[in-house]
């Protein structure tokens, strides 16, 4: 076969991401605060974009601007007819201005103080003791407030934990060398308040003997919050035993032996700790009041709330209304006459090609949060569609759902609903949940019936078990058993999946725990 060169011509459809068709995935993904700080950087970049509340007083702003500037030059160049006319006017409205108080008093027959009264803001002479503070004065304004004038600086800054201990440092150490070790091993604490550094490596690394850092940090453990400086849960909560005055013998026993009490092996710890059941009962009592996470009080990372991106209300057919929530979409005009205007006085190619790529930007940002917004609510009414039995009875009702049975209803392909449920929240009577809340798996009825959503068979397992009497505890062969009889076709295993998902213990911790209470 002779291998030879060859031009051919070939025709295929192939679909290929640009990249606005990649932002405007991006866009459908992104949470309500992504999207508004994704919005406000292409406000700050794009000139051709503007806010539309912001649009809707622009043109009336400008108008107005516009026309006082026409209006400007006729009124300077034409003196007021009427004010020459009317009595009284050249009194003492005059064009050169007085500065004598005495003169302005003579005209006008009486005294300064009755035509301009004090007003409350305005102090009408200083206070000689003011004036003796020098500067202090000088920052007092005519309005009680100057230029300067800084409102945030007397808000309170919150304490940081190593602000707090380097303050109780100071007053608990004199030696230099002391303080600075300890700020060294506060330094090293982590945001829960324990210490994780080897003791030995800091006194090599600081040059002093061993026994002088662990003397600092036997007085840095006597710090508040109690517990700092713990290198470990053990003792930390010895710390704050010792705090408290109760680190006693049988205390002392328990925390040492604390891995029992995990695992809720209490006559084990009976025997350790040498109490009865009603003195070991209480002092777990007292272990659980202590916390685990004393430096967590300080510091504490902002939490920001949940804003719901879409409502569900009952309406008055009794059906359910959906409705986006407008403060959390960002709303962005085209400004197509500040275009217009600006394209005219381009110098260059360049700038022609900037202006129009801002304008084609600008159309496609438009009409991305459009269809964002409408795919959105889309998504979100098919969903309340589906799970109508949940908004009107609870938890119990809540059907199995998938994303193609959405993804088919609503004629879309599944990748997109997946991206439409990310990060998204809907507001029901019920509280809020993400949307994803609403998707789970099928577990299949024992006799035919319809499938049961897993998130419900979870629910009635936590409420079996919450119910349960402490005399007559629930095993996962009897949950089993229960489910069945009601129609649900599940194994033993998937029982104690979801039971340990919910942290809750097995039947022999829940029977120790539960009787140590009686």
């Amino acid at each position: 076969m002779a291998i030879s060169t060859k031009l051919e011509m070939r025709q295929s459809q192939s679909l290929v991401m640009t990249p606005q068709l990649m932002q405007a995935i991006k866009l459908l993904q992104m949470s309500n605060l992504d999207l508004v700080s994704y919005v406000e950087a292409e406000l700050e970049r794009n000139p051709l974009l503007e806010k539309s509340d912001a649009a809707d007083t622009a043109p009336e702003n400008g108008a107005g601007s516009e026309a006082q500037a026409e209006q400007a030059p006729e009124a300077s160049e034409a003196p007021s007819a009427s004010g020459a006319d009317e009595p009284g006017s050249g009194d003492w409205m005059q064009n050169d201005l007085e500065t004598g108080s005495e003169a302005i008093a003579s005209r006008m027959d009486t005294d300064l103080g009755n035509v301009f009264p004090d007003e409350p803001g305005v102090p009408a002479s200083p206070d000689p003791a003011i004036l003796k503070a020098g500067d202090s004065y000088k920052n007092i304004s005519s309005g009680g407030a100057s230029e300067d004038y800084n409102l945030e600086a007397f808000v309170a800054d919150e304490t940081s934990l190593g602000a707090s201990l380097e303050e109780q440092m100071h007053l608990a150490l004199e030696h230099p060398a002391d303080k600075l070790i300890a700020g060294h091993l506060i330094n090293s604490l982590d945001e829960n308040g324990y210490l994780y550094a080897d003791l030995g490596e800091a006194a090599e690394q600081l040059g002093v003997e061993l026994e002088r850092v662990e003397g600092v940090l036997a007085v840095l453990q006597t710090f508040e919050p109690a517990g700092v400086f713990a290198r470990g849960l053990a003792e930390c909560l010895k710390l704050q035993l010792i705090d408290k005055n109760r680190f006693d013998p049988a205390m002392e026993a328990l925390i040492d032996n604390i891995e029992l009490l995990a695992k809720r092996d209490l006559s084990a710890l009976r025997k350790v700790c040498g109490v009865d059941e009603e003195d070991l009962v209480e002092m777990i009592a007292e272990i659980r009041a202590l916390d685990p996470k004393p430096g967590s009080v300080f510091g504490s990372s902002l939490v920001q709330p949940v804003v719901p991106d879409v409502f569900v209300r009952p309406a008055n057919d009794g059906t359910w209304a959906v409705e986006l929530n407008s403060d959390t979409l960002p709303k962005v005009l085209v400004n197509q006459t500040y275009f217009a205007k600006v394209i005219k006085t381009a110098r260059n190619e360049t700038e022609k090609e900037y202006l129009t790529d801002s304008l084609q930007t600008a159309n496609w940002l438009a009409k991305s949060l459009d269809q964002r917004a409408k795919t959105i609510l889309k998504v979100s009414t098919e969903i309340v569609r589906q799970q109508d039995g949940f908004l009107t009875y609870g938890i119990a009702h809540l059907r199995p759902l998938n994303l193609k049975t959405v993804a088919e209803a609503i004629g879309m392909h599944e990748s997109t609903v997946s991206r439409v449920t990310s990060n998204k929240f809907m507001a029901t009577p019920r509280g809020i949940y993400e949307l994803k809340y609403f998707f789970s798996s099928a577990i299949s009825a024992t006799v035919g019936g319809d499938a049961h959503s897993a998130e419900s068979v979870r629910h009635r397992i936590k409420q079996m078990i919450d119910a349960e009497d402490p005399k007559a505890i629930l095993s996962d062969d009897t949950i089993v058993k229960i489910l069945k009889d009601d129609g649900v076709d599940i194994a033993r295993r998937t029982v104690a999946k979801y039971r340990e998902a919910m942290k809750i213990g097995s039947s022999v911790q829940r029977r120790r725990e539960k009787n140590a209470r009686l």
